[in-house]
């Protein structure tokens, strides 16, 4: 057998172990789980760079109320 059909065969294996592991309910709830925790830290980051905008305008609004 040659290396590129070794190559491919390996290919295939990985192929269907991953196609296996993808239908398993552990996978689905780690994928889940991964995306829950994604979506809160997009969540809080924006929260957190709202009060810094927040901040901002604040002494923005003082500096101008100075002058």
């Amino acid at each position: 057998m040659t290396d590129g059909g070794k190559k491919f065969l390996w290919g295939v294996v990985a192929g269907l172990a991953a196609a296996a592991l993808i239908k398993t309910d552990t996978f689905r709830k780690g994928c889940a789980k991964l995306v829950a925790g994604g979506l809160q830290l997009k969540d809080d980051a924006k929260e957190y760079f709202e009060t810094i905008k927040e901040d901002a305008e604040d002494v923005k609004a003082e500096q101008e109320a100075k002058a």
